[in-house]
């Protein structure tokens, strides 16, 4: 049986995120700078003038840190399908040999969809003793959606697979340290906001009805964010969604590292389809945060992006398949 130690959130003296995928991609980006995080676009491929980087509805995202001269690798999240993470992955050239771990947000198929097909094609690379990290047991289950009167099934992490990969899958349901970052663990939902996303599960014996087998709303407790503290600037949350809430999931972090200073937020905040009311009780709690940096990506939704851009300009930052944000540096 594991034994935890006592969580202390690690503090690294910088930190780097790369987009691996998403949904957007612009070659002609021109070159962009802001004074508290250091922005790279990239346009074309060099040396590779015949290959394009790809996007799809999905998000992964590189992470690297440093401390004390020691680094720190890890792949947040996998995208909808391998062809693209792999693709990307290849001419972003980033070195499977130096990632120390994997990490999933939750468990839709546009964040673990192409987890199989990765680790396929780079485990022969990747360190041996190689783990999943992920919120808890219930990211195992099978999801399912509904499109007008058709209940589909979505599938689920296929943890058997992992296994046979020799890929260790390490359940993180409260805050964890990792080399140069930390997990928030389950995500408290203590402000205004409500649980969405929609998938709908079965049969996990936490009510009646599931345990009848019907299908209720997945409510996502095993979503959890990955953070780390840079020194000298502050907390950074990745948020890969935020079914539960971007505030309650800064929150959490926040708690869970017992800091009270937000440097950065940066990911998917599950906005799209928000009402204007709702979105705009969201853009009063963000600048109650008051980061320094906001990085949208991914299911944030155009309309919040806007408002972000218009009341809080000096903090928004645009993000691109390919782009690397570095903070602390």
């Amino acid at each position: 049986m594991e034994t935890m130690t006592p969580f202390k959130a690690p503090v690294v003296d910088e930190l780097s995120v790369r987009v691996v995928v998403d949904s957007r991609y612009e070659r002609f980006l021109p070159k962009a700078s802001h004074s508290r995080v250091g922005i790279v676009h990239i346009g074309r491929i060099s040396g590779r003038p015949n290959m394009t980087l790809a996007c799809e509805w999905g998000l992964s995202l590189h992470l690297a840190s440093v401390k004390e001269g020691t680094k720190a690798q890890y792949v947040l999240d996998f995208g909808y399908t391998p062809e693209i993470i792999n693709r990307n992955f290849e001419l972003l050239d980033i070195d499977p040999a130096k990632i120390n771990g994997l990490i999933l947000s939750h468990g839709h198929r546009d964040h673990f969809g192409g987890l199989d097909g990765f680790v396929q094609a780079h485990r022969g690379r990747m360190r041996n003793d190689l783990a999943l990290y992920v919120g808890g047991e219930t990211i195992f289950r099978d999801k399912y959606i509904k499109e007008g009167s058709e209940t589909l099934l979505w599938g689920a992490v296929d943890r058997g697979a992992l296994q046979a990969k020799n890929v260790v899958s390490v359940c993180c349901p409260a805050p964890r340290a990792l080399d140069g970052a930390f997990t928030s663990g389950y995500i408290e939902r203590t402000s205004f906001e409500e649980v969405t996303g929609g998938s709908w599960v079965e049969d996990d014996h936490y009510s009646e009805a599931e345990r009848k087998g019907k299908l209720v709303r997945d409510l996502h407790p095993d979503e959890h964010a990955t953070c780390c503290i840079v020194k000298g600037r502050g907390l950074v949350v990745i948020s890969s969604c935020g079914h539960a809430g971007i505030i309650n999931t800064v929150r959490s972090a926040m708690a869970a590292a017992n800091v009270d200073r937000v440097h950065a937020v940066i990911g998917g905040f599950h906005l799209g389809l928000a009402s204007p009311e709702y979105l705009q009780h969201s853009l009063r709690e963000m600048e109650a945060l008051n980061p320094d940096v906001i990085v949208p990506m991914h299911c944030t939704g155009e309309p919040f992006i806007a408002m972000l851009r218009e009341r809080m300009p000096d903090k928004v930052v645009y993000s691109n398949v390919g782009s690397r944000f570095t903070f602390g540096a």
